[in-house]
């Protein structure tokens, strides 16, 4: 049960239309944020944007910007933050769990405000010193420091225009010359150019850059890190031998300059290779000191699955801000009625609305928790890694459960938010359109959280492939346990709907919701393998019979796996003995609205595999979910309140906390710069036929 003063972390919300359905709830809904949200963390988050409310620079922007003038907003953003010092001295002396849930929790407070500031400062700071710790060594530490105090402004380029997700087939090389004990990097042609690289396009005077290195008579080494000067750091002017540019405007973040780089015989020092797996001696023999693979896993583990699980906090977020909106407008907005004459109701009362944004608000506290509890099961592994002296073996035995688990919910989470933003915008109708709802802007800066930092579909396919080794081993190995049902597989399959129910097991219970889950899964296990067998019987080899066995087996086995882990880990938050009795009703709700939303996406899945026959399951589902949207209508703005940070963080004129709909439509048509004005270009449009009267 949460303290008062824990609770006084968190601002009241003013009085006003939002109290009818405010005074339905049986709970405190400051109690219901803390268990969605660590005390602890946000304090952290309420302590930045307290701080950063009253900083002009921060201030919402009312009106399109150029995308140049974005850029130069989100930068000037960037030192002003290093400026402000939102962490305090001492976190960075903490252990290495505080500090990174330290960081990443001001990072989901500044992606809130501005995610391309929060972006640019995530690959320039935390990404690019991640990165250079796994793979660098002592020898490259005064780059790691100017990068952390923010003296230099940092890139990592990877990715090249015609080669993303298989990054073993880039192109970029660096060739040693023993001669004056450089390396001399070279592109090419334009296919081979590094392309979309974050802080590049106008700012970054320096990069980590992976490309192939090659020494001796052209022996191949594969790819390898390299520190490579991009721009004189004082005049930002590009070195010779660099051709670098900005790739233009984008659909959103365009605070962020991602850019292009072609190098040209351009040479850099021996010292600059990151040395941590292999060197190179002065005399261009290649020297590999890192030769255990698991040690490598475990480098490359801490170093990008960090940046996954901040993708994973940022859009779990912006999922609740879309939620929050729609919520809040549906609470005040009225059409229609029983009687045709008489009083609106408000659109929440409706089934089909609350159908349409029930289950994303409730995904949004499921996914906030799983992603939580995700974060916690990394930050601790590889503290533990660190910490003890077979730290990388106890890794290894983690890592491969720990990337099929980020793998599977990165993209879950990404593709929740991203249809949650959509459907909001559309629950709110025409007023959900204007720019200053925010959907939009949530919609258009969300959306490369589908594609960056692994392909969604792509990372889905590492995912079930942990899965189905786990299968046809001899043994499951599932350290976090979210595998184990495996193991149980041959009673798993014979289960089915009717004799679930036999057993007494309620439709709306979480044992219910787990036993459907696992059959899923096994199901989709075993039709994933037949369909290779049988692609491999047929003639095809191994990389065409996985790839045809995605649709309709592997893509869904990866989701349905991420889904039961995030309903296994609000499960076990929802056992924890801080829960008060008052709470249990919703959060159960809660759950059985997004367990039930859930299943019902896999409902052909479930016939297919003979779970179930004739339409009771479907409309058992079904008609527990639209019972359970019902009695969560009482509870939904309150729920909506526990989510949503202040309101100009949420930065929505129809969704403001005051509940002043109308009054607030007002104000922002009212005082529009140039609403009532004529237009400057009014002669130009006068009809023609008008003009020769005048």
């Amino acid at each position: 049960m949460p303290t008062d003063e824990e609770r006084r972390i968190i601002p009241d919300v003013p009085r006003g239309p939002l109290c009818e359905y405010r005074s339905r709830s049986k709970f405190n809904w400051k109690d219901f944020k803390l268990v969605l949200e660590n005390s602890t963390l946000a304090r952290i988050k309420y302590d930045v944007w307290k701080k950063l409310e009253s900083e002009p620079l921060f201030t919402p922007v009312t009106s399109t910007l150029t995308a140049d003038q974005q850029k130069e907003r989100a930068a000037k953003q960037v030192n002003r933050v290093a400026d402000l010092e939102l962490a305090p001295a001492e976190v960075y002396s903490m252990d290495y769990k505080y500090r990174v849930r330290y960081l990443m929790s001001i990072n989901e407070a500044l992606h809130s405000v501005c995610p391309s500031m929060s972006v640019k400062i995530a690959l320039g700071v935390g990404l690019f010193t991640n990165s250079l710790l796994a793979m660098g060594t002592e020898r490259h530490s005064a780059v790691y420091n100017a990068a952390w105090n923010r003296e230099i402004i940092t890139c990592l380029a990877i990715t090249e225009v015609s080669h993303g997700s298989n990054t073993k087939r880039c192109r970029t090389t660096a060739t040693y010359d023993p001669k004056t004990q450089e390396f001399v990097i070279n592109t090419p042609d334009f296919e081979a150019a590094k392309c979309w690289v974050g802080n590049l396009g106008k700012t970054a005077s320096i990069a980590l850059l992976f490309a192939r290195m090659y020494t001796g008579e052209g022996e191949d080494h594969g790819l390898q890190g390299f520190l490579v000067p991009i721009r004189d750091p004082k005049t930002l002017q590009p070195y010779p031998g660099v051709i670098v540019g900005d790739i233009g405007e984008k659909i959103g973040l365009n605070g962020i300059d991602n850019g292009f780089v072609m190098f040209n015989n351009y040479r850099i020092p021996r010292e600059n290779l990151l040395n941590r797996t292999g060197d190179v001696t002065p005399e261009g023999v290649y020297e590999c000191t890192f030769t255990e693979p698991g040690k490598i896993l475990g480098a490359v583990l801490e170093s990008f699955s960090a940046g996954r699980l901040g993708i994973m906090q940022e859009s779990s977020n912006t999922l609740s801000h879309a939620a929050v909106i729609a919520t809040r407008y549906a609470a005040l907005r009225k059409q229609f009625g029983p009687d045709r004459d008489g009083p609106e109701q408000s659109i929440i009362e409706y089934q089909l609305h609350q159908w349409r944004i029930f289950p994303y608000l409730a995904a949004a506290c499921i996914l906030k928790v799983s992603v939580y509890a995700l974060t916690e099961i990394y930050l601790e592994t590889v503290q533990k890694s660190q910490a003890e002296s077979n730290g990388f073996e106890l890794l290894t035995q983690i890592v491969s459960e720990l990337h099929a688990l980020v793998s599977s919910s990165k993209p879950l989470v990404t593709w929740t938010a991203r249809d949650a933003i959509q459907e909001s915008r559309e629950a709110c109708g025409g007023h959900g359109y204007l720019k200053a709802a925010n959907l939009g802007e949530l919609r258009n800066n969300h959306d490369p959280s589908c594609t960056y930092e692994g392909d969604n579909n792509v990372l889905g396919q590492q995912a079930s492939n942990w899965l189905l080794r786990q299968w046809k081993g001899s043994k499951v190995e599932s350290p976090v346990g979210t595998a184990h049902f495996i193991e149980r597989r041959e009673a798993v399959l014979r289960n089915s709907y009717d004799a679930i129910v036999k057993t007494g097991c309620k439709v709306e219970s979480p044992e219910f919701v787990t036993q459907c889950y696992e059959w899923l899964m096994c199901w989709l296990l075993y039709s994933t393998v037949d369909q290779i067998q049988l692609s491999s019987d047929n003639g095809a080899d191994r990389f065409k019979a996985r790839n045809d066995s995605q649709v309709y087996r592997a893509r869904d086995l990866s989701r349905a796996y991420a889904e039961y882990y995030a309903l296994q880990s609000f499960r076990s938050r929802c056992q924890r003995a801080d829960i008060s009795e008052e709470l249990e009703p919703v959060l159960n709700n809660v759950y059985c609205i997004y367990g039930m939303w859930c299943i019902d996406r896999h409902l052909a899945t479930f016939y297919a595999g003979g779970f179930a026959s004739g339409p009771r399951f479907a409309d058992a589902i079904r008609s527990t979910l639209l019972q359970a949207c019902g009695q969560f209508k009482d509870s939904a703005v309150s729920v909506a309140d526990a989510l949503s940070p202040p309101d100009w963080v949420l930065n929505s004129v129809i969704a403001k906390s005051d509940g002043r709909l109308y009054e607030n439509l007002q104000n922002q048509f009212m005082t529009n710069p140039g609403a009532m004005e004529r237009a400057s270009w009014w002669k130009d449009i006068i009809p023609t036929k008008m003009k020769s009267k005048l």
